[in-house]
């Protein structure tokens, strides 16, 4: 299966990705076809033995549609010229369209208000309330900026589909061609007893408020999809490589993997790469979410997009395009904000049937009020106003909206949404797993202590320290690097050892300056008959805490003693506290021992540790909680989100319900996750549970709005206060309620854009 991304055209109203999304969904070799209205983007999973790029665009135009493919270079830089200028095309258009429409419809209203009114105004000349002036003065809001309506209907009807152009192009013209009728034959309505009443302020007024309404709607849709911009303006335009021995400035695009790069003081860095010579310090907020700047020097890795701070260095390309980090982060945004929530698919539903029953509402309604009052202006008003009022666009914008902008704030933040399915899941968490190593730890380890027997006077400590150091340089184990790293970060000079000799399982001895020395194991230097009772003590109250001791002895004596664990992220405490007050049950899962993972928990806050627990039981575990009835809610089943980093976590990724990736770690594990932190920092699981809660909440806030106004406007429309209170909804009023419905659920949407993640810990 291959994934490909679509943009589309002609799209007015939700009705209109239901077609589309059904018209790819027909072409033999698709598998799943995702239509995002709000971004007018299709998101396409498909066989390419079986079918190709070509089909599924006939699909589309036979549909009365169009799409192309976001090419590469559009993925990476942004919207082409010929895009942009289309889209400002199209607003102007919309404008134009609107002033006239206005212009025209102020000139019909005043003709048409002593009609309205049942009174003479003189100050309103006989002229401007002649039905033949107001016929032809209507004519172009009717023709000219209805056209679309007129075009999109035709081409439902060829379809044998229904939008809801469709209810527009019916309302409006029912409403114009009576008029007509009336203006032309008034004798056959008089001959009947009847007013030749006229409603082309009517019809113009709905066309201008309805286009009125799309402008904004337009303007605003636009404005979903500005995290996507955002992310992609954040890259460098161009870069200066090392070729031949001379520095050029080539295009982003033209950049090679293995090119080297000069990046100067205050610049962007260009692609992804490895420091090769220099160092400096890099502001990468704008990816990861992380405000602090980060030193780098050679070996370590650069991302492109961040900023250089005062320093400047060379660095090597290895990703470039669209496989640089950035790159993959707009299109996992793009793909997340194409795909489909859950609760949509009730709006999908409710939008595929809505517009014909809203057309035989309106056929039962004029019906009715024809029969039953015997005037047909009666039935006019009300079959018009319902064709104009029953609007499924506000429907069909109230989910996309939400996760277009929650995924793109998500993106913000440094936290990658996958799909919108994992965006609303993620508000149901109940329970939340905690791997260990790499999760709540650093991942490596760390000399955490140090004591020696004679204490730190004279400086006893950094020579011990020097000697310890010169035999663990000559050992690959990690637990020699932790105590050259920690030595080197004492300042102490490193000297060099002779006769170097690792006992496996045991510890490690050498030479250092005619001086004998062993680091290694309590059972190690018992058996080479050196006492240890001096430090049992605090031997023993580091391994109550979790930490692995190693002895120091010189001569055959021993001087002292190191504390090795995998040190806390700085992070941790919070993020776990944080989470408990969310409302979670926070518990650890991890393959290391009891004492370990126990003196851990109790560290951060956390009551319930599943220890020793091996790669391909992780998952099982993830099961086995699943199954249990939650607390809380009391759910038969629990909702579970496990957070991990490394490949062993993979299989307990995939089975938890959301799967949360840590960023830093590895590729395996980010593929099998829902979510991926990209900095690494816990205090992102919970700003990504509050981020999913907020937009659930927009979206239901969406939902009701655009029920409720459709379930009270209906009725409204189609008269019935009118024998009670003998009140009619004008179909101008049906028409503006009907565009500003649209315009408030994408306006409701845009406000997830002001989402801060709130300071759940004290």
């Amino acid at each position: 299966m291959e994934t490909l991304t679509l943009k589309l055209r002609g799209m007015s109203c939700a009705s209109c990705a239901r077609n589309v999304e059904q018209a790819i969904s027909s072409v033999s070799g698709v598998d799943e076809a995702n239509v995002n209205f709000g971004a007018e983007q299709a998101t396409v999973k498909y066989n390419p033995q079986k079918t190709n790029l070509e089909k599924i665009q006939n699909a589309v135009e036979a549909a009365g549609y169009s799409a192309y493919s976001l090419q590469e270079q559009e993925m990476i830089t942004g919207e082409d010229d010929a895009e942009k200028a289309e889209r400002l095309a199209e607003t102007r258009s919309l404008i134009r369209k609107v002033v006239v429409g206005a212009v025209i419809s102020i000139v019909l209203i005043g003709g048409s208000l002593p009609a309205m009114l049942g009174i003479h105004l003189p100050w309103i000349p006989a002229w401007l309330h002649n039905p033949w002036f107001q016929l032809v003065l209507s004519a172009p809001v009717q023709f000219w900026c209805g056209y679309r309506f007129y075009i999109n209907f035709w081409k439902a009807l060829k379809r044998h589909t229904a939008t809801m152009d469709t209810l527009i192009a019916l309302g409006t013209s029912a409403a114009y061609f009576y008029s007509i009728f009336a203006t032309v034959f008034p004798d056959f309505f008089v001959k009947e007893g009847l007013m030749p009443e006229v409603y082309y302020e009517s019809a113009a007024v709905v066309i201008t408020l309805i286009l009125l309404g799309r402008l904004f709607e337009h303007r605003a849709r636009s404005q979903t999809s500005q995290a996507i911009r955002q992310l992609i303006g954040l890259q460098a335009r161009d870069a200066r490589v090392i070729r031949n021995g001379r520095e050029i400035d080539v295009p982003i695009l033209e950049v090679q993997v293995n090119d080297v790069i000069l990046v100067r003081p205050g610049e962007k860095i260009p692609v992804d790469g490895e420091v090769i010579e220099g160092a400096s310090t890099i502001d990468e907020a704008m990816v990861t979410g992380e405000s602090l700047p980060v030193k780098k020097q050679p070996g370590d890795e650069v991302i492109g997009a961040t900023i250089n701070g005062a320093g400047a260095f060379k660095f090597r390309a290895t990703r470039v395009g669209k496989d640089t980090l950035l790159a993959q982060i707009v299109q996992l945004v793009q793909q997340a904000q194409g795909s489909k929530a859950p609760i949509q698919r009730l709006a999908d539903r409710v939008t595929g049937w809505f517009v014909p029953v809203v057309l035989a509402i309106a056929i039962t309604t004029f019906i009715v009020w024809f029969d039953i009052m015997g005037n047909p202006s009666l039935a006019l008003v009300t079959t018009v106003g319902v064709l104009i009022i029953a609007c499924p666009c506000a429907l069909g914008l109230a989910t996309p909206t939400s996760v277009m902008v929650g995924t793109g704030k998500g993106a913000e933040n440094g936290i990658l949404i996958k799909g919108a399915e994992s965006l609303e899941l993620a508000h149901k968490i109940e329970i939340i797993v905690l791997d260990k190593t790499g999760t709540l730890t650093v991942g490596k380890p760390t000399v955490t202590d140090f004591v020696t027997v004679n204490g730190t006077t004279n400086g006893n400590e950094l020579k011990l320290l020097q000697l310890a150091a010169a035999v663990e340089r000559n050992s690959e184990h990690p637990l020699a690097h932790a105590v050259v790293n920690y030595t080197q970060q004492q300042q102490v000079e490193l000297l060099s050892a002779q006769n170097f000799e690792a006992i496996a399982g045991s510890g490690v001895q050498g030479t250092v300056s005619n001086r004998s020395i062993q680091i290694g194991t309590q059972r190690w230097m018992e058996e080479l008959g050196i006492n240890t009772n001096n430090l049992q003590e605090q031997k023993n109250a580091w391994e109550e805490q979790g930490k692995t001791v190693i002895w120091i002895a010189v001569d055959g004596e021993i001087r002292g003693l190191m504390g090795i664990a995998d040190a806390l992220k700085p992070s941790s405490i919070a993020a776990v506290r944080g989470l408990q007050k969310l409302g979670l049950e926070v518990i650890m899962l991890t393959g290391d021992n009891r004492p370990t993972a126990e003196a851990i928990a109790s560290v951060v806050g956390i009551a319930k540790v599943f220890a020793e627990v091996r790669p391909d039981q992780k998952a099982a575990v993830i099961q086995s909680l699943q199954q249990q009835q939650t607390r809380r809610t009391r759910n038969p089943k629990s909702v579970v989100a496990m957070v991990g980093d490394g490949i062993n976590d993979a299989p307990a990724l995939a089975q938890a319900d959301v799967g949360i990736a840590i960023g830093t770690g590895t590729d395996v594990a980010i593929a099998a996750s829902d979510i991926t932190l990209i900095s690494g920092d816990l205090q992102g699981i919970a700003t990504a549970i509050q981020l999913s809660r907020a937009t659930i909440r927009n979206i239901r806030q969406n939902l009701f709005f655009a029920f409720v106004y459709n379930i009270a406007g209906i009725p409204l429309a189609a008269g019935i206060l009118f024998p009670i209170f003998g009140w009619l909804l004008n179909p101008m009023i049906a028409g503006g309620a009907m565009a500003f419905s649209s315009v408030s659920v994408v306006t409701n949407a845009l406000r997830l854009r002001n989402f801060q993640s709130k300071a759940i810990v004290s």
